[in-house]
């Protein structure tokens, strides 16, 4: 790909005077989307922006990118730390929830602030120092023996220099007991041409090593996102994929059923399709697990196996992520689910904010009775 990614990024939008001037918002939409900004940053690229139907009010590139004024309502039970994370970090930039895997976030700098996105308040902190905290976090890592797997996220990783990204992986690589390294990346999707011969080339030098992309609609797939995944195949990285269900995006199966099959034609795997946490601001974009259930349905018997992901709810406060169709998740009455962790015995009532209980005043997730934590089980 010829086109600079750093070009595409400082030519994109930062602040809604750039949505207005690209005649993407009304200027009367203005000062209400300012304010949305002003407690979430606002980042797009010139080619993410490209994607956007400026005649669809409705577009799902649109609803993905840029501001909606639905951010500022706050919602009960709505969380800024939906999953737990500041709850399990050894250090700051290392997350464990899980006994076999942690987090690593090299960065909290994004190609594109998604508006959905569920650190969406952490891209407002102070950013990482990594030269200063990489090696206290090798050190802990080596000190734990069951840890097997790190994931690269932030943020996203890809934000890193290619130099960079190389000394990353490669201090984890000089922890034994590590077996595997992934990277969560939404590159391909928001800004295709980051992934070159010589990016794939320098991955591929680390496996086994996974790359997850985070492709939500068929409209993504463009020619250039294509091109991305080709180089990362080709030289043995592999690819999978994860999606965000939302409305208006992509709730709709047949949608769904395009986006899982195209991807798994370019040889990228379906891995997850995430239920929509409980973050601030992020209601409009929230579809009940009745709803999902009900599309996953859907899909049963019109999607191959290869192209099938796992429909999971990542239970609030660091429990861990359970599958929706499982015993994990029970339905107590109509809006209304026990949530019971994986990691132990701690169950959950979780109130559907999307859902026919959104009224009740314990809406969002809580613990029930009568269930300790299984000390060690993160």
């Amino acid at each position: 790909m010829s086109a600079d990614w750093r070009q595409s990024l400082a030519q994109g939008a930062r602040d809604v005077d750039a949505l207005v001037a690209r005649g993407l918002v009304q200027p009367d939409q203005a000062a209400a989307l300012g304010a949305v900004v002003d407690r979430y940053q606002l980042l797009v690229s010139d080619y993410y922006l490209g994607l956007i139907d400026p005649d669809d009010p409705d577009c799902p590139i649109r609803r993905q990118a840029l501001p909606d004024v639905a951010e500022l309502v706050d919602r009960a039970g709505e969380r800024a730390d939906p999953i737990g994370d500041a709850a399990h970090a050894p250090t700051p930039i290392l997350v464990r929830r899980y006994p076999d895997r942690a987090l690593l976030f090299p960065t909290f700098r994004c190609p594109m602030f998604c508006r959905y996105c569920f650190r969406k308040v952490a891209l407002n902190e102070r950013p990482i120092r990594l030269r200063q905290e990489l090696d206290r976090a090798v050190t802990w890592l080596a000190g734990e023996p069951a840890i097997h797997e790190v994931i690269l996220t932030g943020g996203d990783p890809l934000m890193l220099s290619d130099e960079r990204l190389d000394e990353v992986l490669t201090a984890l690589r000089t922890v034994p007991h590590l077996r595997r390294l992934r990277i969560h990346t939404r590159f391909p999707v928001t800004l295709p041409m980051r992934i070159t011969p010589a990016l794939a080339e320098r991955l591929a030098a680390h496996r086994p090593l996974y790359l997850v992309t985070h492709f939500n609609h068929p409209r993504e797939l463009t020619p250039q996102a294509r091109e991305a995944v080709r180089l990362l195949v080709d030289a043995g990285v592999t690819v999978l994929e994860q999606a965000v269900l939302l409305k208006g995006v992509n709730a709709d199966a047949g949608v769904l059923a395009e986006l899982f099959e195209t991807l798994v034609d370019w040889q990228v795997r379906p891995y997850y399709l995430h239920h929509p946490d409980l973050t601030v601001g992020t209601q409009h974009l929230r579809v009940s697990l009745d709803e999902g259930l009900a599309l996953v349905q859907q899909l049963r018997g019109r999607l191959t196996g290869l192209a099938w992901p796992t429909y999971v709810l990542d239970i609030p406060g660091g429990l861990g992520k359970v599958p929706v169709d499982s015993g994990y998740v029970q339905r107590e009455a109509p809006g209304v689910w026990r949530l019971q962790s994986p990691l132990s015995p701690k169950a959950v009532r979780y109130v559907d904010p999307a859902g026919p209980a959104a009224h009740r005043p314990d809406v969002g997730a809580t613990p029930l009775p009568g269930a300790a934590d299984q000390p060690g089980a993160r």
